[in-house]
């Protein structure tokens, strides 16, 4: 009895029939510039980078709480600093009246509305207008020791990439009473 195989039984493949146009070197055994097992590697090393820089929150979207405080109220900021092309994201603002508060208003610096679609805001502040660029939200009047707080979706423009301030600004009346200084950052 033999332990012959099929596999053992074949010939050999010969130059002759070989088709015209298949290298065998190129095509069988990958001997050509652009199948270097290093390039290769490193291709898929720098790919595997870019997803894992991602999931640990390099290119945006995880948020960051920024606070400022003044005898008469304080201010939370949580929105993300790093954004990139297409992301939606929330941002939150609550103001507290450590006073009470007859006539707030929020001033949002351009930076908040350049490259970005506002898509929601809630609650509906009682107006909205700008100034020199800025958006300005009229919250109305905050009691002693009570909260208030603003959400606002956005959303980022793809071609939208840099360095920007989005300052934020809390009056009451005419009256500032804190600012937070804010950086964003558009990755593409």
């Amino acid at each position: 009895m033999s332990s012959r195989t099929d596999f053992d039984a074949c010939e050999p493949v010969r130059m002759d029939d070989v088709p015209e146009r298949l290298d065998l070197d190129r095509h069988r055994e990958l001997a050509s510039v652009g199948f270097h097992r290093p390039i290769r590697y490193i291709a898929l090393g720098l790919i595997v980078a870019i997803v894992l820089a991602g999931a640990l929150n390099v290119f945006g979207q995880h948020p960051a709480t920024l606070t400022a405080t003044s005898a008469k109220a304080s201010m939370e900021i949580y929105a993300p600093t790093r954004l990139r092309g297409g992301l939606l994201y929330m941002a939150r603002f609550t103001i507290y009246a450590h006073q009470p508060l007859t006539h707030a208003v929020l001033q949002l610096g351009p930076g908040w509305a350049e490259g970005q679609q506002m898509n929601t805001i809630e609650p509906s502040p009682a107006a909205q207008t700008s100034r020199n660029g800025s958006l300005l939200f009229t919250l109305g009047s905050i009691p002693e020791g009570e909260h208030y707080t603003l959400y606002l979706e956005f959303q980022v423009n793809p071609t939208n990439v840099g360095h920007r301030s989005a300052d934020t600004i809390l009056y009451n009346a005419d009256t500032r009473l804190l600012t937070i200084k804010r950086k964003l950052t558009v990755f593409p």
